[in-house]
């Protein structure tokens, strides 16, 4: 009598790749560089810039966390892209790779702002000079809006309901931006309260 062929051996279980480890710069130099770029590219605020830069092309942050830290840098005294990037730089190498960061969007930037203010003054009646101008506010005011919206689809993953969030958001813009109240004493009150509504969340 023939005997059955034996089952074949169940074959061990595949080793699951490990996760991506997220980007980083490279150097200082790559900090340098990229700061540089930003900063030569923000006309009206570097926001856009900032976010693309960060979180889609060189993906040293994911969108949650360019958020986070976005809204650390805001409440800090100083500019905002300022505390960004002197957070960025020292998270990855220290005092040194802070000073890069700052040094990289500031000072191309400063030569070709003073440059600026040298043709502004040599034309400041020019009309074609003074239309210029305006069509950048309007881009600048174009690709701060279109980066808000791109930055809030991260609410939808925060830990705090969209039903909390959305009329806290629609408060504060309406206090600023109508109301004209102070904009420390809006992060204040209803970043703290964000803050503490957050954290009650996490505990549950």
């Amino acid at each position: 009598m023939s005997s059955l062929p034996a089952a074949p051996a169940t074959p061990p279980d595949e080793p699951r790749p490990a996760p991506a480890a997220p980007r980083s710069p490279q150097s200082l130099t790559d900090l340098f560089v990229t700061f540089t770029l930003m900063g030569l590219q923000g006309f009206g605020g570097v926001l856009a810039i900032v976010q693309r830069e960060l979180v889609d092309r060189k993906q040293w942050l994911t969108q949650e966390e360019f958020l986070e830290d976005w809204s650390v840098a805001q409440i800090m005294p100083g500019p905002n892209v300022v505390n960004l990037s002197i957070m960025i730089g020292g998270r990855h190498f220290g005092f040194a790779g802070a000073m890069s960061a700052l040094a990289g969007l500031l000072a191309l930037p400063l030569v070709l702002v003073l440059l600026l203010v040298m043709v502004h003054d040599r034309f400041p009646d020019d009309a074609a000079v003074a239309g210029a101008l305006r069509g950048m506010a309007a881009v600048a005011a174009g690709l701060i809006g279109a980066t808000a919206v791109k930055m809030s689809a991260a609410l939808a993953r925060h830990p705090l309901p969209l039903a909390w969030s959305v009329p806290i958001m629609v408060l504060g813009f309406v206090l600023v931006a109508l109301f004209k109240w102070p904009l420390f004493y809006v992060l204040l009150a209803f970043g703290g309260l964000g803050c503490v509504l957050t954290y009650l969340r996490l505990k549950v």
